[in-house]
């Protein structure tokens, strides 16, 4: 794409959506994306759910039209061999995930009982703690995923600053995925996220903190081997 359409990548956040992927197997040429109509935009408005703009479409079209990339079969070629490969591994990651989440079904860990934690999210958890026994306390836990804010010392002052971040960041990952369909589908959690909100925390930093709350909510569960119940958690 670089030689083809090189100002194609530049436009996408993520080259590898579905939308952009879908541009490139369908159009391929910057001559045929230039070209694309009324229809073509339907499809991919409803590809991306309405996050591919008109506006979107239209900017495209132009960067099509006036491209400095070369035409060459061969480019073109090597594209489509590269999207099939893409398309098989994509395929093969789907049906991995698939085999873990019918895996984590199968466990029915007391985390997945949680709102908002999916198998694969919930496999992600437990496959990088590991035995939750070896956590004296949820702060272990805490400092393990790197989410407990760093601590600085000065002469006779202390303080705390931001997460150190040393800790695993596919755990960290894991956690505030988490988070939003936690905050959406459980008012417990939406309202510690909202009183966060209030106190003028930035909304990424709001839900750092629903990620703790989370931790230490999963350390409970899984070493008392219960269930999630809203009405235990303060």
């Amino acid at each position: 794409m670089d030689k083809l359409f090189p100002e194609f990548k530049p436009f996408f956040k993520d080259k590898f959506s579905v939308t952009a992927l879908y541009i490139l197997a369908h159009y391929q040429t910057p001559e045929r994306i230039a070209n694309m109509n009324a229809r073509s935009y339907e499809a991919l408005r409803k590809l991306s759910r309405g996050r591919f703009t008109l506006s979107n479409f239209t900017q495209l079209k132009a960067l099509a039209k006036n491209t400095v990339g070369t035409q060459s079969d061969y480019l073109l070629d090597q594209m489509n061999i590269l999207l099939e490969l893409y398309s098989q591994l994509d395929s093969k990651v789907d049906e991995l995930d698939a085999q873990i989440k019918e895996c984590v079904r199968g466990i029915d860990p007391p985390c997945l009982s949680i709102p908002g934690v999916g198998e694969l999210s919930a496999a992600m958890i437990l496959s990088e703690f590991g035995d939750f026994s070896k956590f004296q306390n949820p702060s272990k836990m805490l400092a393990f995923a790197g989410l407990e804010p760093g601590y600085f010392q000065s002469g006779q002052s202390e303080y705390t600053g931001h997460m150190v971040k040393h800790g695993s960041s596919r755990l960290r990952y894991a956690l505030m995925n988490c988070c939003l369909p936690l905050i959406s589908n459980e008012p417990v959690f939406a309202a510690y996220y909202a009183k966060k909100r209030s106190e003028g925390k930035p909304h990424r930093v709001a839900l750092t903190h629903v990620a703790k709350k989370l931790l230490r909510v999963i350390y409970t569960l899984q070493t008392k081997n219960i269930r999630y119940d809203p009405t235990m958690i303060h």
